[in-house]
């Protein structure tokens, strides 16, 4: 049974997560200086928001069959308090094998590589309908819009849910101490960073 949290539990969103995994001063900008980076001003971020607008109307019913999917949850918000995790699901899939599975929908190219960001946040998502739904989670899946729509399946290992759970602790850990972590080692991320002109 899902317990609603009250807001007042310390919690991050898979989004956080995966920026910190991007880059940890993403953590210290947002949350310990409290400066936004007005991601809602950007192109990416809003017409990945229209997709999930259009998807919450069309095709309710639509079952991915292929996929095993006998059944399924739109738009899901769960929490944990175990792992300090809540966020909207795209959807729950229920699956012909009595296991469910995530599916996210991004608005992005298909490429047989998976980004670490998103194999993170379908991690994050089995694990908080593992605890909310007390069924097994195996595998997840990903929806890239901009490659017709094609879909990836991320079968996912211990190593990923400890790695998942870790970089939950690292966010908490960069917030409750407040100290300024050390930037990506991918200096091609920091070209059109939101914060490359106060970061150094």
């Amino acid at each position: 049974m899902t317990v609603f949290d009250n807001e007042s539990t310390p919690m991050v969103t898979p989004s956080e997560v995966i920026e910190h995994v991007y880059c940890p001063r993403f953590t210290y900008y947002m949350n310990c200086l409290n400066i936004p980076q007005h991601e809602g001003l950007r192109y990416k971020v809003l017409k990945g928001r229209t997709l999930h607008e259009k998807r919450e109307t069309a095709n309710r019913d639509y079952l991915r069959k292929k996929l095993g999917c006998t059944d399924k949850d739109i738009s899901v918000y769960l929490t944990s308090r175990n792992i300090g995790v809540r966020g909207m699901i795209d959807e729950v899939l229920y699956l012909s094998d009595n296991t469910l599975a995530p599916l996210d929908y991004k608005y992005a190219e298909y490429t047989d590589y998976t980004f670490e960001t998103h194999r993170v946040q379908s991690t994050l998502y089995a694990l908080l309908i593992m605890e909310n739904y007390q069924k097994p989670v195996h595998k997840g899946f990903i929806c890239y819009a901009k490659s017709e729509n094609r879909i990836k399946e991320i079968v996912y290992t211990e190593k990923d849910f400890c790695y998942a759970k870790g970089a939950v602790r690292e966010v908490f850990d960069v917030i409750l101490r407040g100290y300024y972590p050390e930037r990506t080692q991918w200096q091609n991320r920091c070209i059109d960073c939101c914060y490359r002109n106060i970061c150094v």
